[in-house]
């Protein structure tokens, strides 16, 4: 394809894009061995540093259920918070709410389901009465002057139910919005959406919701996620997900494989022209630092070509 085609093929895309960076939150709290306290703190300061405008720093749940995220009130109190970063954390519940606002985080995430199943997997209700258990939360968040955001998880399908239409996810998107979520992330849990798929949703959605309050969080389970990112691009979305060298996964969604990286992210969104504020040869550093401190292979395919590129 000429180089004019390409550049055609792109006009209508985003000319800039938000990427939240969901590593520390996402993609550790699956980790069976215990992440240091220090280790955690060390990459969100290194990710800050880097410039992302937001970061999914923690998540203020119970510990028997995520024993990962039992030192998130250390892990707020010990990073370094850097001037327009937004630092959020997962709240399923109002004490999960009372914590982070005690420790000071900028932004709250409630998270439901489109699929019925899931919703009683993983939360153990119900999709209705998840958003009667997230009113006082959406209420207070307002009150104290806090971003809410609202996650959609399995809006593309589902381990236990299959597929996942675009209107069921519609239907969860309309409860997040008459909460008053600032955001929404559609999100492929499992990592099984395909490009048509992701569009067709999206499309769904914006007949009644406007593009920008929208984020795209894929998995790379089907190796899919890259191109469900540019099918997302076609449509308006200008938010993206992605964890520094792939870290991630679901333990209710057997095979699921990491959230997309976000240097593979980087990598297609600059060949695209699209601005993001973040230099990629900053973050591969960070990829090979948090691989190693937990004894991973780093799981971007950029990261590693680039690291072994400068051997």
């Amino acid at each position: 394809m000429s180089l004019e085609r390409t550049l055609m093929n792109s006009a209508n895309l985003p000319q800039k894009v938000k990427l939240v960076e969901v590593g520390p939150r996402d993609g550790l709290q699956n980790e069976k061995d215990l992440v240091p306290l220090e280790v955690k703190v060390d990459l969100i300061n290194r990710l800050s540093k880097a410039g992302f405008p937001n970061i999914e720093a923690a998540a203020f749940v119970s510990p028997k259920w995520t024993p990962q995220m039992a030192d998130s009130e250390q892990v707020m109190s010990h990073i370094q918070r850097y001037s327009g970063t937004i630092y959020s954390a997962l709240v399923p519940n109002i004490k999960g709410y009372e914590r982070a606002l005690e420790s000071k985080v900028d932004e709250v995430v409630i998270f439901s389901a489109a699929s019925q199943a899931f919703a009683m997997k993983n939360i153990n209700c119900s999709i209705e009465e998840s958003f009667e258990r997230f009113k006082p939360i959406a209420y207070a968040a307002k009150k104290d002057k806090l971003r809410l955001r609202g996650s959609v998880s399995c809006a593309f399908g589902c381990p236990y139910q299959g597929r996942v239409s675009a209107e069921e996810a519609a239907t969860v998107v309309k409860y997040m919005m008459d909460l008053g979520c600032d955001e929404v992330d559609i999100a492929d849990t499992i990592g099984v959406a395909t490009a048509g798929q992701v569009k067709e949703t999206f499309e769904t959605i914006f007949k009644f919701a406007p593009a920008a309050m929208f984020s795209g969080h894929f998995h790379d389970t089907y190796g899919q996620s890259l191109a469900n990112i540019y099918a997302a691009l076609q449509t308006g979305v200008s938010i993206f997900h992605s964890s520094i060298a792939g870290l991630g996964g679901c333990p209710y969604a057997k095979g699921a494989t990491g959230n997309v990286a976000t240097e593979d992210v980087l990598y297609l969104l600059n060949g695209l022209g699209i601005e993001t504020g973040i230099n990629l040869d900053e973050i591969v550093p960070i990829g090979e630092f948090i691989s190693k401190a937990i004894g991973k292979t780093n799981g971007s395919r950029v990261g590693k070509a680039l690291v072994s590129k400068h051997c």
